[in-house]
């Protein structure tokens, strides 16, 4: 799995990370001080039920709290899913994040891949649904989508999931950026109205806990539910997990602050990327998916800044590459990088 994901710090001699998507604000003070005081709580065995995080998090989504089921990162969850539903065929779009296909692959069964086109910003058409057949089990979406940050519509996502209903399909929807997108684009609130959807979050990125590790995933079927439940082991999150979840959960606030700060970061970044000649895609998250000629990646990290190097993903080409939108400071920083490699050559 060596490349497959960014964050390679330890291999790496870094300075600047711009290769994983964590919140540019760092992690609030009441997570920090929860993750302290979790220390003292070492000495027994988490609750195995999670029940305080389950009510914290019912609060903050405004969902039934057996709606919920917590995983140790969102990772865990969609090996869950996938083991749980055993599904004979499963359809993922790409470029997407890999974690889909290592869950799928883990399982056995046909993956299908769909290949999502640039001049469409990478969005799901209606044509998209003629590959959602009878005999597929399981779809992967991500919205926004990683690693190009494009948004699906609410409309689009309901016709997506009737579709999918009908045939039988049930449908993981990846929303672990979606708190970086101005307003509320979460489908949390319409649930209930299909039962074949599983909606996957994580703490990760928008508390920038990474190393905590804490995921949850929001479904209405309790049958479904407990088939993934089954899958997951025992006291799978510890103590420390269980203490921030409940501090996140109640940051309501800084969720705000937030996506005001990095849609301001973000066309920052973007306008000077632009004006270095490189081409950006136009996303609404936390991070940028460019396109260069040059060796950005390799001229960069002689600098000790750390991009991620999309050439691997699936549907995208050399020369494609995510960088994550951080502090002005940071992002100064990077562009000024980039200035200095193409005086360099």
């Amino acid at each position: 799995m060596k490349g497959i994901h960014g964050g390679d710090i330890y291999r790496n001699r870094i300075e600047l990370d711009f290769s994983v998507n964590i919140n540019p604000l760092g992690i609030p003070e009441a997570v920090k001080e929860a993750l302290h005081k979790a220390v003292e709580n070492c000495d027994r065995y988490p609750d195995i039920d999670g029940e305080e995080l389950k009510k914290a998090v019912s609060r903050m989504l405004e969902v039934p709290a057996e709606y919920l089921l917590f995983g140790n990162g969102a990772s865990e969850l969609f090996m869950a899913c996938v083991h749980g539903i055993r599904p004979g065929r499963t359809v993922i779009p790409v470029p997407s994040f890999y974690g889909y296909e290592y869950a799928a692959g883990a399982a056995g069964g046909e993956i299908v891949y769909y290949g999502m086109r640039e001049e469409n910003v990478f969005r799901l058409g209606e044509e998209f649904f003629s590959v959602l057949t009878q005999d597929t089990g399981l779809l992967f979406v991500a919205n926004p989508g990683n690693p190009f940050g494009t948004l699906m519509s609410r409309e689009y996502l309901r016709k997506l999931l009737s579709h999918c209903r009908e045939r039988g399909i049930y449908v993981v929807l990846d929303e672990c950026f979606i708190e970086f997108c101005e307003g509320n684009r979460s489908f949390t609130d319409e649930m209930e109205e299909y039962d074949n959807l599983i909606l996957v979050r994580a703490f990760t990125k928008i508390f920038a806990i990474p190393g905590v590790r804490l995921g949850y995933l929001v479904c209405s079927n309790r049958k479904l539910l407990g088939r993934i439940a089954g899958q997951l082991p025992e006291w799978n999150l510890s103590v420390f997990a269980q203490a921030a979840g409940c501090a996140c959960a109640a940051q309501k606030e800084f969720l705000i602050k937030t996506a005001g700060y990095v849609a301001k970061e973000r066309q920052f970044l973007a306008e000077g990327l632009k004006g270095a000649g490189i081409h950006v895609i136009s996303g609404e998250a936390n991070f940028l998916l460019v396109y260069s000629g040059e060796d950005l990646y390799g001229k960069l990290l002689k600098k000790g800044i750390l991009i991620r190097d999309c050439g691997n993903y699936r549907g995208l080409s050399k020369g494609f590459y995510r960088i994550a939108v951080k502090s002005r400071k940071e992002n100064e920083t990077l562009l000024k990088a980039i200035e200095e490699c193409a005086r360099e050559g």
